[in-house]
């Protein structure tokens, strides 16, 4: 367990490489189905990328092969060199719905972390505390979650999931649920922590503004069976400041049009599938 200062040359991020990605399940009738085909993505270490795509091409069944949650059927995912045959370790998860325990307080909630790892009572909370501080909840650390605003609980999620110093976070539309405003306000958070740290990022979101806005690169996967289609790299400067000013800039729109020509096809031919299904 490292101490709490930040990190910002990212010297504990992990190199992700994702290999001819393969997934199959049976249906609830024994029907094979193929959620993702031949998925092959690289992430560097201490870079942040997000993956987009329609619903149901495979993108949150890609983060469960990353994190060790799910085996692959074929090909398959090494972090840091090493290949993924277990929960890999050094890995933060944040999902879309709150995953905070709500008989904890938010400091049980975010001490949590580092006591599974063995670090003291007293240096746990002291850690907890200062992470608290930095996603802005100091003096509340005696709430719980049903008392916190949908914001507040991803703040306390963030706070969760950085604690430990990942080397990667994997993060599953974590911002979906939230009104316009308090995304922005997220999403600038998240990018100024993360520029602390430097884990390496895969960030799944069906939002291609968030995804141009937060990221160094963007993969667009196709629809079901899901692979990489395109994978386009963000030259907008870094530290990239306030999202809402980024969403502006000359650059940022050329980027988004057209990572947009690449996405809307598969959009489509997704909701062709699904029209012609019911």
């Amino acid at each position: 367990m490292g101490d709490a200062s930040p990190n910002p040359t990212g010297d504990r991020a992990a190199r992700i490489e994702i290999v001819g990605l393969t997934k199959r399940f049976l249906t609830p009738k024994g029907d094979p189905f193929t959620a993702i085909r031949d998925v092959s993505l690289t992430v560097e270490p201490g870079q942040f990328c997000a993956v987009v795509g329609p619903t149901g091409c495979g993108k949150s069944t890609t983060l469960a092969q990353v994190s060790g949650l799910e085996r692959p059927s074929a090909g398959g995912v090494r972090v840091g060199g090493q290949l993924v045959d277990g929960i890999t370790k050094g890995v933060s998860y944040m999902f879309q719905a709150d995953s905070l325990f709500p008989w904890k307080t938010v400091l049980d909630n975010v001490v949590l972390g580092p006591t599974l790892l063995g670090t003291p009572k007293k240096q746990a909370i002291a850690l907890a505390r200062d992470w608290l501080r930095r996603v802005g909840l100091a003096g509340f650390e005696d709430r719980y979650p049903h008392q916190l605003s949908g914001g507040m609980r991803k703040r306390v999620a963030m706070a969760a999931a950085l604690i430990n110093r990942p080397r990667i976070l994997l993060m599953d539309e974590p911002f979906g649920a939230l009104d316009v405003q308090t995304k922005a306000i997220m999403q600038t958070e998240l990018l100024g922590l993360w520029e602390e740290l430097r884990p390496s990022v895969l960030f799944i979101t069906h939002d291609l503004d968030e995804a141009v806005a937060l990221s160094d690169r963007v993969a667009v996967m196709t629809s079901s069976p899901g692979t990489v289609k395109n994978v386009f790299d963000i030259d907008l400067p870094r530290p990239r400041g306030d999202v809402q000013q980024i969403r502006h800039e000359q650059r940022f729109l050329e980027l988004q049009g057209q990572i947009w020509e690449s996405l809307r096809d598969e959009v489509n031919r997704a909701y062709a599938m699904t029209a012609a299904a019911a």
